[in-house]
């Protein structure tokens, strides 16, 4: 899951952005309105964290603008403690959850698990399903039945992609895009060489789960019959 942070208290989001990190999300972190409203609507982000108050443009604004321009993104607003009508406002205005400050950091990963769950990419304790595979991306451990092998940060990024797109063909910049962002120099044969690290472990595993080249348009996760 690829996280937008927009948060101007320096050493909150200095601190949330690590803790992100150590649950191994993808985590960009920006300080002020008008930035965060550029990266949102480059639309990799499955999620935004976004305050409320901040600099150049409020999180009220950026919201409404991302709505009218049709970013769906889930959204999770940080409100100041007893700001009911600030939190009503960024609700009806297409926000899905909030949170008061000051708030536990566990009840924020939890906040976004289950965010997840809402959208069906999460059964339990961050784990994703396909076909005969399952997928933790806490740990990093790809299974089927028994046997199981260890994934790297970017394998298991790109295989949560490919799971959560399972019904539609992904581009190399679209997975560029995801697990590097949107103004990476990453280019093409990068993605080609994690595709191969994945396809070598699901033949590992004995998996019937395979990932599929669409020549000229992307790759699609398939389970053979």
């Amino acid at each position: 899951m690829r996280i937008l942070l927009v948060e101007d208290e320096l050493h909150l989001a200095e601190a949330l952005t690590q803790i992100l990190k150590k649950n191994n999300y993808t985590v960009d972190t920006v300080n002020d309105g008008e930035t965060g409203l550029d990266n949102a609507l480059s639309n990799i982000y499955d999620l935004i964290i976004l305050d409320i108050m901040l600099p150049k443009m409020d999180g009220i604004t950026i919201l409404k603008k991302l709505r009218a321009e049709g970013i769906s993104s889930s959204v999770i607003m940080l409100t100041a403690k007893g700001e009911i009508s600030h939190k009503v406002i960024g609700l009806d205005s297409g926000a899905d959850d909030y949170l008061s400050k000051p708030f536990a950091t566990e009840e924020l990963l939890a906040r976004i698990r289950a965010m997840s769950r809402r959208k069906g990419e999460v059964l339990l304790d961050n784990t994703l399903k396909f076909g005969d595979i399952e997928l933790n991306t806490a740990t990093l451990k790809l299974s089927k039945g028994d046997k199981e092998v260890k994934l790297i940060l970017k394998e298991s990024e790109l295989l949560d992609l490919l799971i959560s797109r399972k019904n539609g063909v992904t581009s190399k910049e679209i997975i560029i895009e995801k697990l590097w962002g949107f103004n990476s120099e990453v280019e093409h044969n990068h993605v080609e060489v994690y595709i191969s690290f994945l396809r070598k472990k699901l033949l590992f595993l004995n998996s019937k789960v395979v990932i599929n080249t669409i020549r000229g348009v992307g790759y699609v996760l398939e389970e053979k019959k």
